[in-house]
């Protein structure tokens, strides 16, 4: 490949993984298995496409004495995008420690971004403009195609070489998680996304709220939220983990018909207490619980007492805890993918209130 087709396409490639990295973070069900496999699939060709350029550079890396500027600067983008393939791919094979006090995969998500930055510095900067040549040469082409075909075969065989070898991450889930602590109560790993710690809820004056595009607005202490339903669902958290329990609770669509849904009503926000929420459209309410417990026990405050939202086949960062509210809504709630990141900064977010 020429050298201008390689750094362009090591970018585009990039930019795929970053695309396909974050669309992981929402991908939960069976059905969106293949944005895992086509992440894995990118990371794979993007080696293959680092050995095409490492071979044409070799020659003036091993001589430090014709190094400059450049040269320095590709150095330190290689490394980077070398620890961050490394870092996925020992999280896939089982090797996960936590560095830091955060999983190898938490690390892995971090570097991306850093190394998704650092592409596009160097392209504006840096990059050369393509030429015809760089593109429609038929070589360029077939050694592209074999890079792609080469990155979607290690994708899919990498869990059968693992289960071959023996390797922990033979038994992740499809979205690279690993099972921890199911049907075992509040044993399962405790999480927040990103640093939500409110002081525990007085029970005796709780109350949540159903509120918005509805014909009777509710107010239900505890006592009023008697666990008559019960689900067997599956936590993954993007942190690396997943866990299998029973929930019970109060549906969502009981408690929605009891307030009577307006007609122009369309979406439905779980709110915190802290302040963060999540919104899903109102057909899919019917699957959602409001949980009080998790196997035979209450809810514990660090999983979100005294009520959480269990939300099958979303991720787990959705499965809103300490809910005070719920907010009917006839379109959706832009601004909550923004309070996963401010609701750590409240007063409520962060234990002082």
């Amino acid at each position: 490949m020429t050298a201008r087709g390689t750094d362009w396409g090591l970018a585009t490639l990039v930019a795929l993984l970053i695309v396909t990295g974050a669309l992981t973070l929402f991908a939960g069900s069976p059905g969106t298995a293949w944005v895992f496999v086509a992440h894995d699939a990118v990371g794979f060709a993007i080696v293959l496409l680092l050995a095409f350029k490492l071979r044409r550079v070799w020659p003036r890396l091993r001589q430090p004495e014709r190094w400059d500027q450049r040269t320095l600067a590709g150095v330190l983008g290689t490394a980077l995008v070398v620890v961050a393939l490394g870092s996925g791919l020992l999280w896939a094979d089982g090797v996960t420690p936590h560095p830091g006090g955060y999983s190898l995969l938490a690390w892995h998500d971090v570097l991306g971004v850093v190394l998704a930055v650092a592409i596009v510095c160097h392209m504006v900067f840096r990059a050369k403009p393509l030429r015809a040549r760089d593109v429609l040469h038929r070589r360029q082409f077939l050694t592209g195609a074999l890079i792609g075909a080469g990155g979607l075969l290690a994708a899919r065989a990498q869990r059968p070489v693992e289960k071959l070898l023996g390797l922990p991450g033979a038994h992740r889930r499809f979205t690279g998680s690993y099972e921890a602590d199911s049907f075992a109560g509040n044993a399962f790993p405790t999480t927040s996304w990103v640093a939500d710690s409110p002081q525990p809820v007085a029970l005796e004056s709780y109350r949540l709220e159903v509120v918005g595009l509805v014909a009777r607005k509710l107010a239900l202490s505890l006592d009023q939220l008697t666990p008559v339903d019960e689900l067997t669902a599956t936590l993954d958290c993007t942190g690396g983990f997943y866990s299998t329990q029973r929930w019970r609770g109060v549906g969502l669509g009981r408690l929605l018909d009891g307030a009577g849904v307006l007609r122009s009503a369309g979406h439905v926000s779980i709110v915190s207490r802290t302040g963060y929420r999540w919104s899903f459209a109102l057909d899919d309410a019917g699957q959602l619980l409001l949980a009080t417990q998790v196997g035979d026990e209450p809810l514990s405050h660090e999983h979100g007492a005294p009520v959480r939202l269990v939300a099958p086949f979303s991720r787990g960062f959705q499965w809103v805890k300490w809910v005070e509210r719920i907010d009917v809504r006839e379109l959706p709630d832009y601004g909550a993918p923004a309070s996963t990141v401010w609701s750590s900064l409240t007063a409520a977010g962060r234990g002082d209130a």
